[in-house]
């Protein structure tokens, strides 16, 4: 019973560890947004538009000074296409 005990609080350490570290990551991993990953939903926003028009209207968005530029998907900057109308 007692390495019952000390099996079951030794997972619960390691499972609690585990989520603290996931839920203080800065989220700047490479698992973002990409062209790649986003084709198919701007495919199907987007019926009419070739691979090469959707490829530029994704890096007029996510390149630099494009209106998601450095946040990864996350938020807009202040200075983005949509404030400057």
């Amino acid at each position: 019973m007692k390495k019952f005990v000390v099996g079951m609080i030794g997972a619960a350490f390691i499972l609690g560890a585990g989520t603290a570290v996931f839920a203080a990551g800065d989220g700047s991993s490479n698992d973002g947004v990409s062209f790649e990953r986003m084709l198919p939903f701007m495919q199907k926003m987007h019926p009419d538009s070739s691979k090469d028009e959707l490829k530029d209207m994704y890096k007029a968005c996510h390149e630099e000074k494009g209106m998601m530029d450095g946040t990864n998907g996350k938020e807009m900057s202040n200075d983005n296409m949509m404030n400057s109308l």
